[in-house]
């Protein structure tokens, strides 16, 4: 009877024991799946993000590659003499900040330039900071230049002239005489209410700091000063 209570205590035991244990088993089987998951989880990601740097990495080096071929070829191009220009004519492009120059129809170097300090719109008068924009021509060069060396630009022109006369700017003596330098190709007035004395020349393009005139590196006006003779035409575009 002993031995029957016994085995049957035993088989209770055995029992309770299994049903305790099972759901135990099944969290913690549960638990450690969510684990796995976890972590295969952060495996593919941390193997994407590397992925993912090694291809930025290569795609940078890719494109500085391409930088330094493009500013090496650049600094061999400039390092060479500018060749004889049978019809020079420059192109200056403010919203760029680049001067471009062409013999006739041909485009021989661009330059890097900065502007005045109030590089947005057309000059309007003495003082505002703009850099004009027209069709001008080169009226003077000037070896001893404040600014390193200096071509003059043939502001005023006719149109500058016209719209100071409206706005009262000039008289009509002005005007005239601005309109006649013009047409003979020589200086017009300097020195009126439109402003005058505007200038490429010297001093660097780091910012826009001139007070109208166009600036480049010392060593790139020097190829145009050696380059263009007076009367050299001269766009100024926005």
């Amino acid at each position: 009877m002993n031995d029957e209570c016994e085995t049957i205590s035993l088989i209770h035991y055995s029992s309770f024991i299994i049903n305790f244990v099972r759901p135990l088993t099944q969290t913690v089987l549960t638990y450690f799946m969510k684990i796995s998951f976890i972590s295969l989880l952060f495996v593919s990601l941390a193997s994407i993000l590397i992925y993912i740097q090694k291809t930025e990495s290569s795609n940078n080096r890719t494109v500085q590659t391409i930088n330094d071929n493009v500013i090496e070829k650049n600094l061999l191009l400039k390092s060479e003499p500018l060749p004889k220009m049978e019809k020079p004519r420059v192109v200056i492009k403010k919203s760029e900040r680049k001067l471009e120059l062409y013999d006739g129809e041909k485009s021989v170097r661009t330059y890097k330039i900065a502007l005045g300090f109030a590089p947005v719109g057309d000059k309007e008068k003495q003082g505002d900071g703009k850099t004009p924009e027209g069709d001008f021509y080169i009226f003077t060069k000037n070896d001893r230049s404040k600014f390193y060396l200096s071509l003059g630009i043939s502001y005023p022109n006719i149109e500058d002239a016209e719209r100071g006369l409206k706005a009262k700017l000039i008289t009509k003596a002005e005007h005239r005489k601005i309109v006649q330098a013009i047409k003979d190709k020589k200086t017009p007035l300097q020195n009126t209410k439109l402003g005058g004395e505007i200038y490429l020349h010297g001093g660097g393009t780091a910012e826009d700091w001139t007070l109208g005139c166009v600036a480049l590196k010392n060593e790139e006006i020097k190829e145009l000063f050696n380059a263009l003779p007076n009367g050299t035409r001269v766009k100024i575009e926005p």
